[in-house]
């Protein structure tokens, strides 16, 4: 227990302490005025001021800064001694950030492009992904009742095959395996009932196509991979507005990823758990036009940003048997339609961050480049499987199916075609004759002497080997 103090100590000490601060207080009024008030009494007397400090100024009339500066010095050789510490790494990036940013925009440089520069840098995937790509699919029109009925009667009566889309595909099943992902472009609407035709009842040149609502799932069913449906072409808005929504109804409803209907990436995600983006342009300002490269730059990148890995397909250049060479300058089909520059748009998406550009639309085989940081580019691979009223003769007969293996860098890594046939329209075969790889190489080597592939009998693509 604690003991208490004796009584006169705790009345005895605050007297005392009363009476210290009553004489402190007496000798203050006392004391003679000074110039200026003293807070508290100083054992020493303090040195006087070197020069007279200035005269308080209102804030209103001279406000201050928030934080005082010191006063420049002249720096002279004699004062190089004294002279202030450099600056700090921070300062001097704050320094450059101001700098950049009082630069006008019309200054700030920009990189230029380059038909040979690959700019793809390393990423970092879990697994290697395998990606099997094709060219042009359409199931079928029910907008054209009379080609309808004489087409399936002739697959019945030539080939003992009836119309229905996943008697169609069967035979690409066995083509894109084994695969993670397969990406195909949807050449064509979905559904069905009254529509409007894009095509005037004179017309010469335009088809309209619609696929019937089982295209959807019979796509679906192809392959246990994850299936990517490119919307971004001339064909999916032939049933109009209403038509492309259900289209992509009709593809999501199925379980098929649908791209191109704008200009955000669709995210796969890979059986690893990577997440790849996929893109798809056509030079058309209702979807993501390919024919202005600078957007086409700024979506690629944004999405890779955002994924390792991003893949392009493009539906672009003019098209038929005349169009088999890849030119680097705009294309025009029909004698006004701009069906963009092919090598431009590729050149944009690859410095974007694309590591695989995949190319239809031409409706013939045209080459692939395979640059030296690992991009491969296929300009175009012809017409797969086109149930429809098209032209069958070679070389519009001929497609391939392009597989590519994505390492875990990111880089395509392996790359290996598939030689197809069509029969007849949607009569779909291997080409025995192997004409895809033969047509590959050689437009290839013309039209891309440096980054051309080599074209194997076996259908393995190789990098051409460089002088």
């Amino acid at each position: 227990m604690r003991r208490r103090p004796p009584f006169n100590v705790m009345i005895v000490r605050p007297i005392i302490a009363a009476l210290a601060a009553f004489a402190l207080a007496s000798a203050a009024c006392a004391a003679p005025p000074a110039s200026r008030p003293v807070p508290s009494p100083q054992p020493e007397p303090r040195a006087p001021d070197p020069a007279p400090r200035p005269i308080p100024v209102p804030p209103s009339a001279n406000p201050l800064p928030p934080v005082p500066q010191p006063e420049p010095r002249p720096v002279t050789p004699d004062s190089t001694p004294d002279a202030a510490p450099p600056a700090t790494a921070a300062e001097r990036a704050a320094r450059r950030v101001v700098r950049m940013a009082e630069v006008p925009a019309s200054r700030v440089p920009v990189a230029r492009s380059s038909s040979r520069n690959d700019t793809l840098r390393a990423r970092a995937l879990n697994k290697s992904v395998r990606v099997c790509s094709g060219g042009d699919v359409t199931l079928g029109t029910n907008l054209d009742p009379a080609w309808a009925r004489m087409a399936a009667e002739r697959l019945q009566s030539r080939f003992g095959l009836d119309d229905r889309p996943a008697t169609l595909l069967a035979p690409l099943r066995s083509m894109v395996r084994p695969s993670d992902i397969v990406l195909l472009n949807v050449e064509s609407a979905i559904g069905s009932g009254r529509t409007g035709s894009k095509c005037g009842p004179r017309s010469t040149n335009c088809y309209a196509f619609r696929s019937p609502p089982a295209a959807a799932p019979a796509l679906r069913a192809l392959t246990p991979a994850i299936v990517v449906g490119n919307i971004a072409n001339n064909h999916a808005r032939d049933a109009g507005d209403a038509g492309v929504d259900s289209t992509i109804a009709a593809l999501e409803r199925a379980g098929v990823l649908v791209t191109g209907g704008d200009t955000l990436a669709t995210r796969v995600i890979t059986p690893a758990g990577d997440t790849i983006g996929m893109l798809g342009f056509y030079t058309s300002t209702e979807t993501p036009d390919a024919r202005d490269t600078a957007a086409v730059y700024r979506h690629v990148a944004r999405a890779a940003q955002r994924y390792p890995v991003v893949v392009v397909t493009m539906h672009l250049g003019s098209e038929g048997i005349s169009a088999q060479r890849t030119l680097d300058r705009q294309e025009i089909f029909l004698g006004s339609i701009d069906r963009g520059n092919p090598v431009a748009f590729a050149d944009a998406a690859v410095r974007g961050g694309a590591a695989l550009v995949v190319g239809h639309g031409p409706h013939v085989l045209r080459g692939i480049e395979w640059r030296e940081g690992g991009a491969l580019i296929a300009y175009s691979l012809g017409n797969l499987l086109t149930y429809g009223p098209f032209t069958m003769r070679d070389p519009l007969n001929r497609g391939a199916v392009l597989c590519t293996t994505i390492d875990t860098t990111g880089r395509v890594r392996r790359a290996s075609v598939t030689s197809t046939v069509q029969r007849a329209a949607g009569v779909l075969a291997r080409d025995p004759e192997a004409r895809a790889i033969i047509l590959l190489d050689s437009l290839s080597r013309l039209d891309f002497p440096v980054t051309g592939v080599r074209g194997e009998p076996d259908g393995t693509l190789r990098p051409r080997p460089r002088r």
